[in-house]
């Protein structure tokens, strides 16, 4: 497909991040029409000041000089055989409904199973890399349960609480996804080798980055929004104040998903993390799983493996109504999924969805996220 070609080109633009290439897209039709546009026409599309135009303009011209788009993403697979762009129709649809869905979304491991890892859902659980015994010992007993009431594991392999849930899910049978902060074939840390080995047999691996791209501290926030991005729940099992687990519960909110905090002791400091998410909202965990499986059995099934969009006759409506309900999905859209598809200011977009609900044609669900009925 020419399209995933542009895709991979546009990644290649320093300065032009997935919100820029999802505006990109929404205005041009395709990534291949913003590609072959005059460098003064990027000016109509939000975020493309004058200093970004001429920046794009000069980088985008140095690529077409050594690569044609369709050349370099033959080079490009020799390294890197197995990615999805978001006109792939396997991207995950949970993490294209973001604000920044990668625009590359590299994977590895059992991709057979594509189709059922998101059989109960996908499930983030994270946490402190220094974490107690009670810590380790939660985590092991909530992916175990997960894991054999058919939910998928979703950490990011650091030590401590995400590689423990990584292993519990792995010896209960079940699945994992482990989202890097590196490329996919850069086990880090390097202890972590046989782990990746076995997430390889019974799950994936999914990165933004290239192969052999290295640890950086700037990559591991941008893995936790993919974490967040990918799952129906996070689980914040210890986390103190200053801790990368509140970034992916904080990315988690603004995704509209259901976060999920340990209740600890006050005066313990891998516990302040989670105290502070529950204060502020987050759902304690509660101290009988079979409880937490039916809370998270509950949410609304939308499953991060994409299924065909089922088509659905609607009634005539007015266009603005008409531009908001195409946006909104049979399983579930955020609000601000929605205002950023449609283009549309909040307040429209929310007056509009009011509208549609009164007539019957969408719902409204927790965090707000809306639903095609």
């Amino acid at each position: 497909m020419p399209e995933r070609a542009y895709w991979l080109a546009w990644s290649q633009i320093s300065g032009v991040g997935p919100v820029l290439l999802q505006r990109l897209h929404q205005h041009f039709g395709s990534l291949q029409a913003a590609w072959e546009v005059k460098s003064s026409e990027l000016g109509a599309v939000e975020g493309f000041g004058f200093n970004t135009i001429q920046k794009v303009g000069n980088e985008r011209a140095s690529f077409n000089k050594t690569n044609h788009p369709e050349e370099f993403l033959a080079k490009h697979l020799k390294e890197n055989p197995d990615f999805w762009t978001p006109v792939d129709d396997e991207y995950p649809r949970l993490l294209m409904e973001t604000a920044s869905p990668p625009p590359i979304l590299y994977y590895r491991g059992a991709v057979e199973l594509e189709e059922n890892l998101g059989q109960k859902g996908l499930i983030g659980i994270v946490g402190t890399r220094q974490p107690s015994e009670y810590g380790v010992r939660w985590t092991r007993q909530i992916s175990t349960a997960l894991a054999k009431n058919g939910f998928t594991v979703v950490s990011g392999m650091a030590e401590g609480i995400d590689s423990e849930s990584h292993v519990a899910a792995l010896k209960a049978d079940g699945r994992t996804i482990a989202v890097f902060g590196t490329g996919v074939d850069v086990v880090y840390p390097a202890k972590n080798q046989k782990l990746y080995q076995q997430i390889l047999k019974q799950g994936m691996v999914v990165s933004e980055f290239s192969s052999k791209t290295p640890p950086d501290r700037t990559h591991f926030p941008r893995r936790n929004r993919i974490i967040a991005g990918l799952c129906r729940a996070v689980l914040v099992i210890e986390a103190p104040i200053k801790s990368g687990a509140l970034i992916t519960a904080d990315y988690a909110n603004e995704f509209g998903r259901d976060v999920y905090a340990l209740p600890g002791r006050v005066d313990d400091y891998n516990s302040q993390g989670c105290l502070k998410l529950i204060a502020q909202g987050a759902t304690p965990i509660p101290s009988e799983l079979d409880e937490l499986i039916k809370m998270l059995g509950a949410i609304p099934q939308f499953d991060s493996i994409p299924a065909k969009p089922v088509k659905t006759a609607l009634p005539q409506l007015e266009p603005e109504l008409q531009k908001v309900i195409e946006t909104v999905s049979m399983d579930s859209t955020t609000f601000d999924v929605i205002i950023q598809q449609t283009g549309m200011a909040p307040g429209l977009v929310s007056s509009a969805l009011l509208q549609l609900e009164l007539m019957g044609l969408i719902a409204q669900l927790p965090g707000m996220r809306y639903q095609r009925c």
